[in-house]
């Protein structure tokens, strides 16, 4: 799986942020981290899954564990309207970012 394909591919969907973490060269560690955690989020919804729906076709389970983590990732990304004109996203307001809007229930 290549994980930081990925979430290289859902940054530069969002330009300014992308081009942020580029020029303060924090992109590489940004997709690495998105990346363990994509992984991580795809396993654990695997598992579920398979839990959920024993005897299917595992490639199918992979597939829609994906689905999922990435719609799981994609809703905890920063929105294009986080960093204002003077502003700069660190590496650091992205993940108080990330933490602050994400539930662990």
């Amino acid at each position: 799986m290549q994980y930081k394909t990925i979430i290289l591919e859902l940054l530069e969907q969002r330009p300014q942020i992308y081009d942020q973490l580029r020029k303060q060269r924090k992109l590489l560690t940004t997709v690495e981290m998105y990346a363990r955690e994509l992984k991580t989020r795809h396993e654990a919804w695997k598992e579920t899954l398979d839990q959920a729906q024993p005897g299917s076709d595992q490639s199918q389970i992979a597939f829609e564990a994906l689905e999922m983590a990435l719609k799981d990732l994609e809703d905890r990304l920063p929105s294009e309207s986080l960093p204002k004109d003077n502003e700069t996203l660190s590496l650091d307001a992205a993940m108080a970012f990330i933490r602050k809007h994400t539930s662990r229930g």
